[in-house]
């Protein structure tokens, strides 16, 4: 099965928490419209990435003969379903900037937690589960 375009969206959302990172750096408050912005884009990328894994990936990786692939599939795709609650509500609540800049503590803890979860996630997917799936 070829995943590279799983591959690359992996690698854009690595770039843009790693962008969002360097923001928030730099100080909340003053990047709070890009941050916000950026929070916003990154939702739609995530949101994408996450819909075409439940529609092609999953399905795909449910049908295969090796029972251990299959079920390491549902198990990811059973798991992403309440990081990606927590990730839809840290979008909710963080794509607005004059809330960016009243809560920069609360938006940094929010980003650590829930950034962090994400780029846990991928980085298991990157080690586990697509070179896995890539020797179906």
């Amino acid at each position: 099965m070829d995943i590279q375009r799983f591959k690359h969206q992996h690698v854009d959302i690595l770039q843009r928490i790693d962008a969002l990172r360097k923001l928030a750096h730099g100080g909340i408050q003053t990047n709070s419209h890009t941050i916000a912005q950026q929070v916003q884009d990154l939702g739609k990328v995530v949101n994408l990435h996450l819909a075409i894994e439940d529609r092609i990936l999953y399905p795909a990786v449910r049908k295969t003969a090796d029972a251990r692939i299959a079920a390491m599939g549902q198990a990811y795709q059973e798991e992403m379903k309440g990081i990606a609650n927590r990730y839809i509500r840290f979008t909710n609540t963080w794509s607005d900037p004059a809330r960016v800049a009243a809560e920069p503590d609360a938006f940094r803890d929010a980003a650590n937690t829930v950034l962090k979860m994400v780029y846990q996630r991928m980085q298991r997917e990157n080690r586990e589960f697509y070179p896995a799936i890539e020797n179906i």
